[in-house]
């Protein structure tokens, strides 16, 4: 397995797959209607505007395993250096680390671009997903409850935190350099 930059070109389909699969099948996304493969370019677009990563786990033949990316957590210029994170496996390939992978490695790169705080919101019934947050260091900040409603049933939404070492010098103001 290798770990890659994905591309909308290479991997648009693949982590739309497993996007929709999530959307259908669990509360690891709070959506109800699978996403078009048009949507994929505006979400790119996006990533590449924010400079924000995504990042891709493939096997040997080079079908995609798995990816997570960052984003901004909240939209006011205070909040710049927090990132909201997300991590999906294939579902033929859960349970096998790949998750550590990719989470470890959204981690080393958030570190590189200065971010202080890497923030996971998870549905408080995602046991999974919260045992591989804490397993790389996230600590449990708070719940909402009934933060959503899917499958029939309210969901509670807890939030898990990451505090980084970086940036060495913030700053207060709109800028703060290349993220």
């Amino acid at each position: 397995m290798k770990l890659v930059d994905c591309t909308h070109d290479r991997h648009a389909r693949p982590i739309l797959d497993i996007l929709n699969d999530a959307i259908v099948t669990s509360t690891a996304l709070y959506d109800y209607t699978p996403r078009p493969i048009e949507s994929m370019e505006g979400w790119f677009a996006a990533k590449r505007k924010g400079s924000y990563p995504v990042i891709g786990l493939e096997d040997e033949d080079g079908s995609l395993l798995g990816f997570a990316s960052y984003g901004p957590f909240r939209a006011w210029p205070a909040y710049k250096y927090t990132v909201e994170n997300g991590v999906y496996v294939r579902k033929d390939h859960r349970g096998q680390g790949l998750g550590h992978v990719l989470l470890h490695r959204t981690i080393e790169v958030a570190t590189g671009q200065d971010y202080h705080l890497i923030v996971a919101g998870i549905d408080t019934r995602n046991a999974a997903s919260i045992r591989l947050h804490e397993s790389a260091g996230f600590t449990h900040a708070g719940t909402i409850p009934h933060a959503g409603f899917k499958f029939d049933r309210w969901l509670d939404l807890d939030f898990y935190t990451l505090k980084l070492d970086t940036p060495s010098d913030p700053v207060d103001g709109i800028h703060r350099g290349t993220p």
